[in-house]
């Protein structure tokens, strides 16, 4: 179908469902199913009709009743809806079931990330671990469902990983699963010596970690002058991108953006990206990046403290930065925040507002490995006193002899590395 010379594309037309169990407030799941539809959206369908259910547990066939899947059937022929997306994990019975009373596909949460990362992944590595994550998703799923894999296109959660034979069997996909596995064992190494790399020119690393579409990459291009692909949608991006950034006090750091959380977030994906989300278990301090306009925010910054624990990584600094301040009219808000998060800084990375206090926050968090030293340099060593101003702070210098004395703040790997220049070594 065409239209001014253009091609419009049609969305295809899906019907979103929920169930409200006995210990979670409706709020919660309005909420979680706000965010499905914008998942739904970011996958290129409509939500047409929302679906609430209220059960004491779900429906061990069906995930809701028998009697609603019938009520929905009839919706999705007067909506002609494409498909039908549940706000939680099938079994693969419950999906098989609900398919044959509704006649069209489908979808679960799970399914429907998985969808958005196989069209995101950019990168060999990224590609990898979302076919790793669609096999393991798969490989339960494989009993009367091999078409499944035959579906290389025509719509949301068909993106199979490539497999085109529908003969394919549960000991196929294992050899697959064992031969990404390798693979992505391989690059991990690769990434372990480029790590090891930067080690020698030791810059400290800070990782921009938060909720999807919290503004990270808009927030790494501000700071940095670079042009990552951003865009209001879950998942812009996926692949991590590190960039350099100068701070205030002279010292440079690598910023690493990195793939954003999401409440129930595929225990696949998580075991999938694990090579990717080494980034932040390297990193040296984390920058949590939340979006202050968020009605949620609260329940964001919990899924991403959760997420965080998993990686075993809270012990590290971690500088709160509220984005998108542009978006609140309420100052009392504001002020709230900074006295109830002591240390955080609100920002708007869209429009470059108060990243010289997020600069001076971070830099604070940097200098706590500091260490004050007094270094005697010859005059001839320029290149290690251009070091000096480069990489530290000079409080003072003074020419003596034949030595300029240096009282210098240097990060604790640069001052190792200059211990020869000690006075009294």
């Amino acid at each position: 179908m065409f239209g001014k010379g253009r091609d419009v594309i049609i969305k295809e037309k899906a019907i979103i469902v929920g169930l409200l169990l006995p210990g979670r407030d409706e709020w919660q799941l309005e909420s979680s199913l706000r965010e499905l539809a914008q998942l739904s959206d970011t996958a290129g369908a409509q939500v047409v009709f929302e679906v609430i259910q209220k059960r004491s547990r779900p429906h061990s066939a069906y995930y809701i009743g028998k009697g609603k899947a019938e009520e929905i059937s009839l919706l999705v022929e007067e909506l002609e809806a494409d498909m039908l997306i549940v706000d939680d994990e099938l079994s693969p019975s419950q999906t098989r079931n609900l398919e044959e009373v509704l006649g069209v596909r489908v979808i679960d949460r799970t399914a429907l990330i998985l969808d958005i990362f196989a069209r995101r992944a950019r990168t060999r590595e990224g590609k990898l671990q979302v076919e790793l994550a669609q096999l393991n998703y798969l490989l339960p799923r494989l009993t009367g469902h091999y078409e499944f894999l035959s579906r290389l296109g025509g719509g949301i959660g068909t993106r199979g990983p490539g497999e085109t034979k529908l003969e394919v069997d549960r000991r196929t996909i294992r050899q697959k699963i064992s031969d990404l596995n390798r693979e992505i064992e391989s690059i991990k190494k690769h990434r372990s010596l480029q790590r090891r790399a930067r080690q020698k020119v030791p810059h400290p690393v800070v990782a921009l970690v938060g909720y999807t579409n919290a503004g990270k990459s808009t927030l790494l291009n501000a700071l940095t002058d670079s042009s990552v692909f951003t865009e209001d949608k879950l998942f812009a991006t996926l692949d991590p991108t590190t960039r350099k950034a100068n701070m205030p006090d002279n010292q440079t750091v690598l910023l690493t953006d990195t793939v954003g959380f999401i409440q129930k977030l595929p225990t696949h994906l998580v075991a999938a990206f694990r090579a990717t989300l080494e980034e932040v278990q390297e990193a040296d301090v984390l920058m949590h990046v939340v979006d202050l306009s968020h009605p949620q925010r609260e329940e964001q910054m919990e899924a991403v403290q959760k997420i965080l624990e998993d990686l075993e990584v809270t012990e590290k600094p971690c500088l709160l930065v509220f984005n998108k301040m542009d978006l609140i009219d309420d100052p009392l808000l504001l002020r709230r925040l900074k006295t109830e998060y002591s240390g955080s800084v609100a920002i708007s990375a869209a429009k470059q507002k108060n990243l010289e206090e997020l600069l001076d926050q971070l830099s604070r968090l940097l200098r706590t490995d500091w260490e004050r030293m007094t270094l005697a340099v010859p005059f001839e060593d320029s290149r290690t006193l251009a070091l000096l101003h480069e990489k530290g702070q000079v409080v003072k210098i003074i020419a003596q002899e034949e030595t300029y004395h240096v009282e210098v703040l240097l990060q604790e790997k640069w001052a190792n590395k200059l211990k020869k220049y000690s006075k009294g070594q």
